[in-house]
C-alpha cells in the first residue's frame, strides 16, 4: 500500500492515476466531492468547520480499513495499492490549521483529537509515503487552472498555512518509509528522465516493479 499525501494542488490525484497505469495499482480517490458540508464549509468555515473535519475522517478511516482488509485477506494475492490523501492529514493538518484559525473551538478539538487517535490506532500505515511538495505560487496556479467553483474562495493565506502545516507534519512523521516527490521540477509525465527516476524510487522503496508494456 502506498499512499500519496500533499498540499491542494499539489498533483496527488495525477500522481495516483500515473501509479496505476504504471503499477497496475488498485486507486482510492479523495472523497472530496462526496462531502455534503465542503460548499457550506468555504462559504463559512467557523460554522461548517468541525462537521466537514469530522465527515473526512469518518470517511477516511472507513476506506484505509476497506484497503487493509484488502491486504490482510488471508491466502489472497492482492495488488498494490495506492490512497488519494490519509487520515493523518486530515487530522494534523486540516483539522488543525481551522483549530489554530479559531474555526473549531477548543471543546470540539479536545473530541475530535480523541477520536482521531482511537481510530489510527485501529489502522495499519502504509508501506510507502509519497510526499508531494509544492511551492505556493504554483499550487495558486494550479488550483485556478482546475477550476472547481467552491475552490476559488480559498484565500492564498489558507494554502499557505497548509503548506507550514505539511511540512511540520511530515519532519515528524515516522509511521512508515517515506519519498518527497517536487512537483514543480519533477515531471513524471512528460519527461522520461523523471519518469524513470521516480519509477526506481518506487520500485525500491515499496518493493514493486513497473507492469509489463
Amino acid at each position: 500500500m502506498i499512499a500519496v499525501a500533499g498540499n491542494m494542488g499539489a498533483g496527488k490525484s495525477s500522481l495516483v492515476e500515473w501509479l496505476r497505469q504504471q503499477f497496475d495499482m488498485v486507486p482510492f480517490f479523495e472523497p472530496h466531492d462526496e462531502n455534503p458540508y465542503l460548499v457550506d464549509f468555504y462559504g463559512d468555515m467557523p460554522r461548517w468547520a468541525y462537521s466537514s473535519q469530522l465527515w473526512f475522517m469518518i470517511k477516511r478511516f472507513q476506506i484505509h480499513r476497506t484497503i487493509d482488509a484488502s491486504v490482510s485477506a488471508t491466502g489472497a494475492k492482492t495488488p498494490p495499492i495506492v490512497q488519494d490523501r490519509t487520515i493523518y492529514e486530515d487530522a494534523e493538518i486540516f483539522a488543525a490549521h481551522l483549530h489554530d484559525a479559531g474555526f473549531i473551538d477548543d471543546r470540539d478539538w479536545v473530541s475530535y483529537c480523541d477520536m482521531y487517535q482511537t481510530l489510527r490506532a485501529e489502522l495499519r500505515p502504509p508501506d510507502l509515503m509519497i510526499y508531494l511538495r509544492c511551492p505556493l505560487p504554483a499550487l495558486v496556479k494550479r488550483i485556478k487552472k482546475r477550476g472547481r467553483a467552491f475552490e476559488k474562495a480559498v484565500p492564498r493565506s489558507y494554502l499557505a498555512s497548509l503548506d507550514r502545516l505539511y511540512e511540520e507534519w511530515f519532519t515528524r512523521y515516522d509511521a512508515s518509509p517515506s519519498l518527497v516527490v517536487e512537483t514543480d521540477r519533477l515531471d513524471y509525465v512528460e519527461r522520461l528522465f523523471d519518469r524513470l527516476e521516480l519509477t526506481r524510487a518506487i520500485e525500491k522503496h515499496a518493493g514493486i516493479e513497473r507492469r509489463a508494456p
